[in-house]
This record gives C-alpha cells, sequence and structure tokens, in this order.
C-alpha cells in the first residue's frame, strides 16, 4: 500500500495530555475485526469519546470544536500496550499526519512509520510547551519539516529537531511502503545482479 507524500507541515494541534496511553485506549479490541485500514478512525479513543449511552464526552478533546489539525499531541509513553497495528491505522484514518510525544513504545513508533504516520519525539520540557501554547490558544500552529527534522512552535519561534530513520524518512517523503521503495531501486538492483554474473 502506498502513502500519501509528507510534505512540509502547518497545523494546528489536538491535546491529549495524558500519560500511558496504549493501544487498546487508542482503539479497543472490540473493533479489530474488520482486516482493511480504513474506518479504524470513527473509533479512535472510542472509550473515551463517547460514554456509554454512545454520546459524545464534550470534555475530551477530538469532541471539542476548538481543536483542530492534523497534529496529535500525547502524553509521555505514548502507544504502549499491545503491538496492534490498527492504532496506527486508526490515528491516520482520523485525519492525524503527526503523532508528538516524549516517548513512545518502540512497536508503535515502527506501525505508524510503516502506515504513513510521523512519530515525533521531543523532549519533556518541550513538550509541556507545546501544551502551553496549545492551551494559551488553542489553534495554535506547529510546523513540521521533515527533511529538517524539525518541529516548531510557530507564535514563539521555539523550534527542536527530532531523530528518525534515515530509510523511513526517505520513504515518507517519497510515499513509499517497502514495496514502493524496492521498485525505486530496481536498476541498482539489476545493476548488482549483473555484477555478479
Amino acid at each position: 500500500m502506498s502513502i500519501p507524500k509528507f510534505e512540509k507541515l502547518v497545523s494546528s494541534a489536538v491535546p491529549v495530555n495524558i500519560e500511558n496511553i496504549d493501544t487498546d485506549q487508542i482503539i479497543p479490541a472490540r473493533f479489530l475485526k474488520a482486516v482493511k485500514r480504513e474506518g479504524f478512525g470513527d473509533n479512535l479513543f472510542r472509550d473515551w469519546r463517547y460514554n456509554s449511552n454512545n454520546n459524545k464526552i464534550s470534555s475530551f478533546a477530538l469532541n471539542d470544536g476548538k481543536y483542530t489539525g492534523s497534529v496529535l499531541v500525547g502524553g509521555k509513553n505514548f502507544g504502549c500496550g499491545s503491538s496492534r497495528e490498527h492504532a496506527a491505522w486508526a490515528i491516520f484514518d482520523y485525519g492525524f499526519k503527526v503523532v508528538v510525544s516524549s516517548f513512545f513504545a518502540d512497536i508503535f513508533k515502527n506501525n505508524a512509520l510503516n502506515n504513513g504516520l510521523l512519530p515525533i519525539q521531543v523532549s519533556e520540557e518541550f513538550l509541556e510547551k507545546i501544551f502551553a501554547a496549545i492551551e494559551n490558544d488553542p489553534q495554535s500552529k506547529f510546523e513540521v519539516d521533515l527533511d529538517k527534522q524539525t518541529f516548531a512552535i510557530c507564535s514563539t519561534g521555539e523550534s527542536t529537531g527530532f531523530d528518525i530513520d534515515a530509510y523511513k524518512k526517505e520513504c515518507l517523503l517519497n510515499g513509499y511502503d517497502d514495496v514502493d521503495y524496492l521498485v525505486s531501486i530496481h536498476p541498482e538492483i539489476e545493476a548488482f545482479e549483473a555484477s555478479r554474473n
């Protein structure tokens, strides 16, 4: 499955300032029956977004109209728990392109990168600055430059770098999944094979 190319992003953000958000909270197990990647966004944070009567909980950030954008900001240790890839599917399907936290579970981070979702790990101090900017102005803008590997708070001009595997960076910038990448280097593969004969 090809993924959209990730270009420079300027967006507001949705804050979920909760630590240890696990994959069962991101997408509860009862919604894992589908095998296609579409539709999981409808149940993103289902048990936090809706009460037992299936009514929206207005205090939860995703239900609060003052928060918009394609950046999700979570607390420390985001994506812990089980290794379900559906968690990344749900966040991406909802419309988020970036998730920011001060720490990600490794399996979630890899699942995100494999599905076109950019996880950006920042320091705890910088994460608090992001939350403070959103609290000050819910429509605060943030700039993500994948090529330069920077995340900036537009209102203050403060910026931080982030790490990303070079291969995954190339895939995101070009909209490649693993198969697309192999196709893109097909001439080099053929040349290598020819050199061995």
